[in-house]
């Protein structure tokens, strides 16, 4: 693989979010930003939103509240005839802090790592438009 393609979006988790008591945002909703990181690889890669296999392993190292802002990273890291392997990283980037106000927030520096995942999705031959 000579081209590294890698992509990266950070959104805030919001209140609707939050699927369990204290704030607790569902980590399916993490695996669905892993989805959204996976299709922008894809089409850079392909040209095609081509399609989501299977999770291989997936981690949650660290729970994820509403009001955290959230940077989803992914990267191919293997390119078959038809699949493409990704790897993927979830980082807590700012945490709201109730305990000051409640528009208080600190930038957490390192990034909490929350989860970690590796996935193989597939585009068709027929859709692979960046040859």
């Amino acid at each position: 693989m000579d081209k590294k393609y890698t992509s990266t979006i950070r959104m805030r988790m919001s209140s609707h979010d939050a699927h369990y008591g204290g704030n607790l945002v569902d980590g399916a909703r993490i695996l669905q930003i892993f989805g959204d990181v996976a299709t922008e690889l894809l089409i850079q890669l392909d040209g095609d939103e081509g399609l989501f296999c299977a999770y291989n392993m997936v981690e949650f190292k660290e729970p994820v509240f509403a009001g955290d802002y959230i940077e989803a990273y992914g990267e191919i890291t293997h390119i078959g005839n038809t699949s493409r392997k990704m790897k993927f990283e979830a980082r807590k980037v700012i945490a709201p802090r109730p305990d000051i106000s409640d528009s208080a927030c600190d930038v957490l520096d390192p990034p909490v790592v929350t989860c970690i995942a590796e996935g193989t999705c597939v585009t068709p031959k027929e859709s692979q438009r960046n040859k």
